[in-house]
C-alpha cells in the first residue's frame, strides 16, 4: 500500500490545524520543513489564531495562513488535513475542511473523525523514552510517508531589530507562579550581564504582564509578536522561564538559558540551539543566582568589551 504522501496529487493542498500555545506553534516548524522537503510541490496552509500567526508569517514552507474558521478552511479545499491540537474546536475544523484524508493522533479525543490515526511518537520513532515536542510533531510526518531523518531546528523568519549596542532579552514572567523565577534574581542576572558581558538588558512581557519590578532596565510589554520576533532575532542572549519566547530564541539559534519549574525539560527544552537548562527538585525558587550566572558564563555569548554603565531607565 502506498504511503499517504504518495497518494496526494501533484500540487495538493495540505492544511495543518495548529491552535493554542506559542511554543507549540514554534515547534511545529520542524515538522513542516520535513513535509516540504519530502514534497516541495505541496501547498501548505496553517489554520492558526491571529495572536500566533506572526510565528508563521514569512515562512517559505507555508503558502497560506488561515484563520481558524470553518468557512475559511473549507474554502481552501485541502486534500489532506492534519490536526496537531486534538481538542473539540480543532476537531470541528478538521471536519469542516471536508478533506478526503484527515490525520490526527490516535490518542486524541474524537479520534473517530480521522481516517489516518497517527500512533504515539515512541512507536513511530522506535524509542522507549519521553520524546521532545518537536519529535512528537515530526513523527506525524514520518507516519504519513516522509522518510525518517534528523529532525531540524525550528525556523522563524524576521528582520533582526536594530540596536546601537549588543543586547540580551530577558523574559521574567510565566503562566503560573511555580514556573516563575523570583524577580530579584532576574534583576541580579540583568546586572551581571550588563556589568560582566557588556550586554544591554531588555525585559519583555505580554499585555497582561506587570514589569514594574524591572523599571530600571529597558522594558517592552505587550508589543506585537512580530516586533518580539525581530527583537529576539537580533539578541546575543536570551534568558527566561520555560515559555514561548524561549522557543522563539532557540529557533533563531540564539544562546538560551531557561529556568524550569514544574514543566518537563525533556519535553520542552530549547530545541537544537546552544542552551543551558536549570531546574531543581524543590522547585524553581531553589535555583540559585550563582547557578544561573555560571550557566551564562558557559554559553557562547560575547566577551566583555570596553565597559560603559547601562542606562538607568527606559
Amino acid at each position: 500500500m502506498r504511503n499517504v504522501l504518495e497518494r496526494l496529487s501533484p500540487g495538493a493542498r495540505v492544511a495543518v490545524v495548529r491552535l493554542r500555545s506559542l511554543g507549540d506553534c514554534v515547534l511545529t516548524t520542524p515538522a513542516l520543513a520535513l513535509l516540504k522537503q519530502a514534497r516541495p510541490d505541496l501547498e501548505i496552509a496553517i489554520a492558526v489564531e491571529d495572536r500566533f500567526a506572526a510565528i508563521f508569517r514569512g515562512h517559505p514552507d507555508i503558502q497560506s495562513l488561515l484563520t481558524p474558521r470553518a468557512s475559511e478552511i473549507a474554502a481552501w479545499h485541502p486534500q489532506l488535513t492534519i490536526n496537531f491540537h486534538g481538542g473539540a474546536r480543532s476537531a470541528a475544523l478538521t471536519i469542516a475542511a471536508r478533506s478526503r484524508l484527515r490525520a490526527g493522533f490516535a490518542h486524541f479525543r474524537f479520534s473517530s473523525i480521522y481516517n489516518l490515526r497517527i500512533p504515539r511518537a515512541q512507536e513511530i520513532l522506535g524509542v522507549d523514552r519521553k520524546v521532545h515536542t518537536a519529535e512528537h510533531l515530526a513523527s506525524a510526518m514520518f507516519f504519513l510517508g516522509v522518510p525518517q531523518r534528523d529532525i531540524p531546528r525550528a525556523r522563524l523568519f524576521a528582520k533582526p531589530a536594530s540596536k546601537t549596542r549588543p543586547y540580551a532579552v530577558l523574559h521574567p514572567t510565566a503562566s503560573a507562579p511555580d514556573k516563575t523565577w523570583p524577580a530579584k534574581n532576574f534583576r541580579a542576572l540583568a546586572d551581571h550581564i550588563q556589568n560582566q558581558l557588556d550586554l544591554h538588558a531588555i525585559f519583555i512581557g505580554g499585555p497582561a504582564d506587570d514589569l514594574t519590578a524591572f523599571d530600571r532596565y529597558e522594558t517592552i510589554a505587550g508589543a506585537p509578536l512580530e516586533e518580539i520576533k525581530s527583537l529576539i532575532a537580533g539578541a546575543a542572549l536570551f534568558i527566561g522561564n520555560d515559555s514561548g519566547p524561549a522557543h522563539i530564541a532557540a529557533a533563531f539559534g540564539i544562546p538560551v538559558l531557561v529556568l524550569f519549574g514544574n514543566s518537563d525539560p525533556q519535553i520542552w527544552a530549547p530545541w537544537k540551539t546552544e542552551s543551558a537548562i536549570l531546574s531543581h527538585a524543590e522547585g524553581i525558587n531553589s535555583i540559585s543566582l550563582s547557578q544561573a550566572q555560571e550557566a551564562i558564563n558557559n554559553l557562547p555569548v560575547p566577551q566583555p568589551t570596553t565597559h560603559h554603565p547601562p542606562p538607568s531607565a527606559k
